[in-house]
């Protein structure tokens, strides 16, 4: 029994009571800000230690419709211009309108400039085969599925298909996809399918939306696939250009529903809207990702449309597959936790790579943030395993819970409990406008050339106990972790170029040794065997300078002389903040 409770509820005032847990467990914290524009989710007790399968489990099934529960009727209707001709029974065809009305296994072929309506009994099972089948209807929906229980769509293997719809729809129209379905859909098939949903979304389900297989190319006014209930994608190959979201689970009304789920299949997004989102949980499992959105990051946030890669209300897990994107806004964004453990995710963005407005734990994969304002933004980041590569055009590390910037300690913590991190950022490299604390793995934090920023920048204490640690960076903000902690560290005033060596020698013996990729005037080293009160040389391309542990810096407090402006301290212009929430109300 896992501890995932959420409400969903209007939007509420932003508050962070975070608890931080050393070793494995990250953060468990209650309340955090909505940032949808409508029937917002307040997310409570989130906890970013959660696996897919437990985030999955606190949501209802989604249903998989498989075409051979469908019985009853049958009848193959071979569609002509605009009318069509029926063989067997459960099919009536009036004027260019082609209605199924019974449960049971319908194949159609052909050519309609007219509509395909799926009008059966409330607990009927439909099965509909497309084999070369394309519908053009100018009115309104293309296919839609108006009344039934359950409906699958088979592709035909080999086959290729279409259906394209009006382009506009009125506001009170039931059916507004060029594909709609008011009963859970599965599409599946060895065949293809094109959708042109010209006045709206492309695929909608008001329940469930699932596909197992098939080749979907969907272009869409709106939304390209939307399942209201739910979204999941096991196999297939899916191409889709959106005006508004890509694919997207949109129910805000029970927190149990409005999940996305990938577990596999080539998935391409071209959004100006969010690539993926949820309005719950956005769970990734498996797959190969690609998502541009919003123009993509060489682009502002807009200030009006939401523009994320992956978003989700309260998760987003990632525990497999591929994730590239280049968005927009954030490239990877929750208004509760995200967690990250397995997979690989390279991620470019004008905003924040990754942001948690709760808690951000990463306990595994592989991540790699190309471009960013900044790279890993939190009220509570947890790093314990895994590799971690961030470029940040302001703070690389940034433990921020939004709520305004002070040089005090407002309680925010980064813990870095394992892993491999490296930074290359033009603001803070690492940044907390907390504490922060670390117990093992590695971080590499190559930081500012400017002086209005630091390699190291902590508002409250930066205990370091285990794990090995460089910073390097300007020296008007330098900072070095606090003076009492368990494992020692050095600091030194000393200046390198971009492929300098850099040396940390103990009594004629080389214990660390790096190539810096930036200019740097200050160093920061902390590993094993260094011990408070010792002297050690830094050498940096022969020249030697002789420092003693534990002292040079400021040592865990922000905005003191010497030390850092305090956590948050922008490097640069930020840019326009975007839309937090949902681009559309369908």
């Amino acid at each position: 029994m896992n501890t995932k409770n959420r409400i969903l509820l209007a939007a509420a005032p932003f508050a962070v009571a975070g608890v931080v847990l050393a070793g494995c467990t990250a953060t468990t914290a209650t309340s955090a800000e909505s940032r949808t524009t409508e029937a917002a989710a307040t997310v409570q007790d989130v906890d970013a230690t959660l696996t897919a399968e437990q985030v999955l489990a606190d949501d209802e099934d989604a249903t998989t419709v498989d075409a051979a529960e469908a019985e009853g009727s049958s009848a193959t209707v071979t569609l002509d211009g605009d009318t069509a001709t029926i063989d067997g029974d459960g099919v009536t065809v009036e004027g260019s309108t082609v209605t199924i009305t019974a449960g049971g296994t319908y194949t159609l072929t052909g050519s309609l400039d007219g509509a395909v309506v799926v009008d059966a009994p409330e607990d009927a099972v439909v099965a509909i085969t497309l084999d070369d089948a394309s519908i053009t209807n100018t009115a309104g929906s293309a296919l839609s599925i108006l009344s039934a229980d359950d409906v699958a769509i088979v592709l035909a293997d080999g086959s290729a298909n279409s259906v394209s719809d009006a382009s506009s729809y009125a506001d009170d129209a039931e059916a507004n996809a060029a594909l709609y379905s008011d009963a859970d859909l599965t599409i599946s098939g060895g065949g293809s399918l094109t959708v042109q949903g010209n006045g709206n979304d492309g695929i909608t389900s008001k329940d469930d939306l699932k596909v197992l297989s098939g080749t979907l190319t969907v272009t869409a006014a709106d939304d390209g696939l939307r399942g209201r209930d739910s979204l999941t994608i096991e196999g297939g190959d899916i191409t889709v250009t959106a005006g508004g979201d890509g694919l997207t689970s949109d129910q805000t009304d029970d927190a149990t529903r409005g999940y996305l789920w990938v577990s596999g299949g080539e998935i391409s997004v071209t959004s100006a809207g969010d690539g993926l989102s949820a309005a719950t949980d956005l769970v990734v499992t498996g797959g190969d990702i690609s998502v541009a959105s919003g123009g993509g990051s060489a682009d502002s946030p807009s200030e009006d449309v939401s523009s994320k890669a992956l978003k989700g209300g309260v998760y987003v897990v990632v525990e497999g597959g591929t994730v590239h994107a280049d968005a927009a806004d954030d490239a990877v964004h929750s208004n509760g936790a995200v967690h990250i453990n397995a997979g690989t995710l390279t991620l470019a963005t004008g905003d924040d790579g990754i942001h948690a407005d709760t808690a951000l734990f990463i306990d595994g994969g592989e991540t790699e943030i190309t471009r960013s304002y900044e790279g890993l933004e939190s009220a509570q980041i947890t790093i314990d395993a895994g590799t971690v590569f961030v470029t940040a055009s302001d703070d690389g590390l940034n433990a921020s819970s939004g709520s305004g910037e002070s040089m005090q300690d407002s309680g925010e913590m980064i813990t870095i409990n394992g892993g491999d991190v490296t930074v290359d950022a033009e603001g803070d490299g690492f940044d907390s406008n907390g504490s922060a604390t670390m117990t093992g793995g590695t971080l590499t934090v190559w930081g500012p050339t400017g002086n209005g920023n630091g390699a190291i920048d902590v508002n409250g204490s930066f205990d370091v106990s285990g794990g090995t640690l460089l910073a390097a960076g300007s020296a008007g903000m330098a900072m070095a972790p606090t003076t009492d902690s368990a494992q020692g560290w050095v600091f030194a005033s000393v200046s390198g170029a971009v492929g300098s060596t850099v040396q940390i020698v103990s009594d004629g013996t080389v214990v660390a040794e790096y190539t810096a990729s930036k200019a740097f005037a200050t160093v920061v080293y902390s590993g094993a065997g260094i011990v408070s009160g010792d002297s050690y040389d830094v050498v940096v391309d022969g020249s030697t300078t002789t420092v003693t542990a534990g002292e040079g810096g400021t040592s865990g407090m922000g905005g003191q002389p010497g030390g850092g402006q305090g956590g948050g301290m922008p490097g640069g212009d930020a840019p326009t903040r975007g839309a937090q929430g949902d681009g559309d109300a369908s």
